[in-house]
C-alpha cells in the first residue's frame, strides 16, 4: 500500500534525536545482550504495576490503523488489559484515513470506544468538534509520571488533556548500507555539504546513493522537514506549521532550493527523478539493503520504523545496516517526530481505564519487548527493546526531552499535509519531478495551504 500520511508511524514505530545524541553506528545487533546496563540502558525497571479496575463484562472497541505484525503486537497489549481487567477489547482497522474512517462512524452514531490517531492536526479537529473526551484523572496522573511536558501537549487542545502518545518514531536519520560505504572508501557525514559529497563519491563508485519512496508523497515532506528545521530554526518551524507565515516565504524558498541540490541530480537518485516517483516507501528501505555487493542503493532517509522492512532482507541491524543523524543544514542536526496519540470517542470507565492503561510503563512494555516499536514514556527501562539498536534510538528520544518538534504536515489539516494526490504531497512530489522548479512549488503549496487552514 501506499503508506499514507499517518502510516508512516506505524511501520514500526516518532521522534528525533538531538544532534550528538545518537551513537547509533556502534551499535550491535545481537538480540540476545539483556539490555545490559550501560548498553543504551537507561531507568530502572519499574516495581509496581498501574493500578486498574475492573470491568468484567464490559466491551471496547479500540480502532488503529495498524496491520501485520504490528496488529498483532499492538493486540498482545490489549490482550494484557483484558487479562488485568475482565473487560472485552475488539480491534477495529480504520484503514489509512482514520479521520475519514472515524467521521463515517460518528455520522452512523456507532464510533468505536478508542482510536489511535496519526496526526496532531486531526486531534485538533476532533477535538474542536466534540468528538473526543478529555482524560479522567487516572490517566491524567499517570501521563504526569511518565511523559515529558512536551509530549503531554501534544495530546492537549486548549489546555486540556485529550490524548496519550503510545507509540513514538524518530523521523531524522538515514540508515545506510555497510558494504556500499566500504567500497566507496566514504564514513558517516555529519553536515548536508558532506553528505552530498559522500552521494557524489558513492555514485562515482558504480552504485546508486539515495533511495527515495517518492511513490508515496509523505517520504517528501520528511526530507522538507529535516531541512527546513535545520536551516530556518524552531520559531519559523513553528510558524510555518500553524500558516502564521507564507509558503512564500524566503526561508522555504532557502530550503527547496537545498532540496533540490539532491533532487536535481538524478544521479544521486536510484532509478532517477522518474524511478523515484514509482519507488513506494517499503521497497526505498528494501532495496537499500538487498542486492549483495549490487544493491539499487546506498542510503535511505528514514524513521526508525524502517527497522521493520530491513529486517525482510538478509541485512543485520548494527553490521549491515547501520543509521546517523540527518546530517545539519543549519548550526546542529534537526529533532523531529511523530507518533500515533490514544484518545477516547466514548467516555466509560472503560475507555478511561484503557487510556490509562496506555500511559504506564506495563503497557508500553510489551509492544517494545516484541519489537518494532518506540515508546516517548521516560519511565520505561530501555534494557526492555530487543536490540541495542533499537536500545539506543529509544535512550536518545528519551535525552532529547522536550527539545523536538513535531511532524508539520502531520500538524496541519489533513487535506494539505496528510492526503495522497493533494496538498503538501502532490506538491513535493511534482518538485521532484522538477526541482528547477521552487517558485512554482512554494505557490502550489500556499494556494493549498491557504485553502486548508482557511486563510
Amino acid at each position: 500500500m501506499r503508506t499514507p500520511r499517518g502510516r508512516r508511524t506505524t511501520y514500526g514505530a516518532t521522534a528525533l534525536i538531538a544532534a550528538g545524541a545518537l551513537a547509533l553506528t556502534a551499535c550491535s545487533s545481537n538480540d540476545d545482550d539483556g539490555g545490559k546496563k550501560g548498553d543504551g540502558g537507561g531507568s530502572k525497571p519499574a516495581t509496581s504495576s498501574v493500578q486498574l479496575p475492573k470491568l468484567d463484562g464490559q466491551k471496547l472497541q479500540v480502532a488503529a490503523v495498524w496491520t501485520g505484525t504490528e496488529r498483532n503486537n499492538f493486540l498482545k497489549v490489549l490482550t494484557e488489559f483484558e487479562k488485568r481487567t475482565g473487560a472485552k477489547v475488539d480491534f477495529v482497522p480504520s484503514g489509512d484515513d482514520m479521520a475519514g474512517f472515524i467521521g463515517s462512524k460518528i455520522a452512523g452514531g456507532g464510533p468505536p470506544d478508542i482510536a489511535l490517531l496519526q496526526q496532531v492536526g486531526v486531534l485538533n479537529e476532533f477535538a474542536g468538534k466534540g468528538w473526543i473526551k478529555p482524560l479522567g484523572a487516572a490517566a491524567k496522573a499517570e501521563l504526569a509520571k511518565n511523559y515529558t511536558k512536551g509530549w503531554q501537549d501534544l495530546g492537549a487542545y486548549k489546555n486540556t488533556q485529550y490524548g496519550v502518545y503510545f507509540k513514538a518514531s524518530n523521523k531524522s536519520l538515514v540508515w545506510y548500507n555497510v558494504k556500499a560505504f566500504e567500497n566507496a572508501g566514504v564514513s558517516e557525514p555529519k553536515d548536508w555539504k558532506g553528505f552530498l559529497q559522500t552521494a557524489q563519491t558513492i555514485s562515482d563508485s558504480g552504485t546508486p546513493p539515495v533511495s527515495i519512496g517518492g511513490a508515496d508523497g509523505w517520504t517528501l515532506t520528511d526530507w522538507f522537514e529535516n531541512i527546513y528545521l535545520s536551516q530556518a530554526g524552531q520559531a519559523k518551524y513553528d510558524q510555518l506549521a500553524k500558516h502564521e507565515i507564507k509558503w512564500t516565504d524566503p526561508s522555504v524558498k532557502q530550503a527547496l532550493t537545498t532540496l533540490g541540490q539532491l533532487f536535481g541530480k538524478k544521479e544521486l537518485l536510484a532509478g532517477g527523478n522518474s524511478g523515484a516517483l514509482q519507488t513506494q516507501f517499503p521497497t526505498s528501505v528494501t532495496q537499500t539493503f538487498s542486492g549483495g555487493d549490487q544493491p539499487k542503493a546506498a542510503m535511505v532517509s528514514s524513521a526508525d520504523f524502517a527497522a521493520a522492512n530491513i529486517s525482510q532482507t538478509k541485512a543485520k541491524l548494527g553490521t549491515d545496516a547501520k543509521v546517523f543523524p540527518f546530517p545539519a543544514v543549519g548550526a546542529k542536526s534537526p529533532v523531529v517526530t511523530g507518533g500515533d496519540v490514544a484518545v477516547a470517542l466514548k467516555d466509560s470507565k472503560a475507555s478511561q481505564a484503557l487510556l490509562t492503561f496506555f500511559a504506564s510503563t506495563d503497557a508500553a512494555r510489551i509492544w517494545a519487548q516484541a519489537g518494532g516499536f518506540i515508546s516517548p514514556n521516560k519511565n520505561l527501562d530501555r534494557s526492555v527493546y530487543p536490540n541495542s539498536a533499537m536500545r539506543e534510538i529509544a535512550d536518545a528520544l528519551i535525552k532529547a526531552g522536550d527539545d523536538f518538534r513535531f511532524d508539520m504536515s502531520d500538524q496541519a489539516p489533513a487535506s494539505f499535509g496528510g492526503k495522497p494526490g493533494q496538498g503538501e504531497w502532490k506538491a513535493l512530489q511534482d518538485f521532484l519531478k522538477n526541482p528547477s522548479d521552487v517558485a512554482g512549488t512554494q505557490e502550489r503549496l500556499e494556494r493549498d495551504a491557504a485553502k486548508a487552514f482557511g486563510g
